[in-house]
């Protein structure tokens, strides 16, 4: 079934990061870094309730990565990979997710906080995290379990960026 799915952006996200090259590659890995949410006015009644928790999940398109290959050299390995045990942002559907603090809510804007998102980065959508709907009871994380040490200091190198934006 090849149907066709479209998306309109609901929002565009602000950040420090004008380039992939140089973002942490990971929420986790971007602690304390701030940016601001812009919802386009029509949704801005979407957002009630949103403040009294304290981490969302940001969905959003990547919109800056090049096409995909099915085995990718992800970050912090150097094996090739499934792309889909990994994370890198280049995919058949470039969609990203990230959970990120929620620091405080003004009309339209959000000002958020722990980010590894690019600037001007279009929004899908916006959800509560809520830790009990999303853990299970015994994580593994495959071939990640002995390289998460790197995750701090681990950044975008630039290699799922399209050549003419390097």
């Amino acid at each position: 079934m090849k149907k066709k799915v479209e998306y309109r952006p609901i929002g565009i996200i602000h950040t420090p990061f004008k380039e992939p090259k140089g973002t942490p590659i990971q929420p986790r890995a971007g602690k304390g870094i701030e940016g601001v949410v812009e919802v386009f006015a029509e949704y801005v009644p979407a957002l009630s309730d949103l403040e009294k928790f304290s981490h969302i999940i940001l969905i959003y398109h990547l919109h800056r990565t090049k096409s995909y290959q099915l085995k990718v050299v992800p970050f912090m390995d150097d094996k090739l990979r499934g792309l889909f045990a990994t994370r890198a942002p280049a995919r058949p559907n470039p969609i990203g997710i990230s959970v990120v603090r929620l620091k405080r809510i003004e009309t339209n804007r959000l000002y958020i906080q722990d980010l590894d998102i690019v600037d001007q980065t279009p929004l899908l959508d916006i959800k509560p995290y809520v830790p009990e709907f999303d853990r299970g009871e015994k994580i593994k994380f495959g071939w990640l379990e002995s390289r998460i040490h790197r995750l701090e200091e681990s950044r975008d190198d630039g290699r799922f960026v399209t050549p003419d934006e390097k």
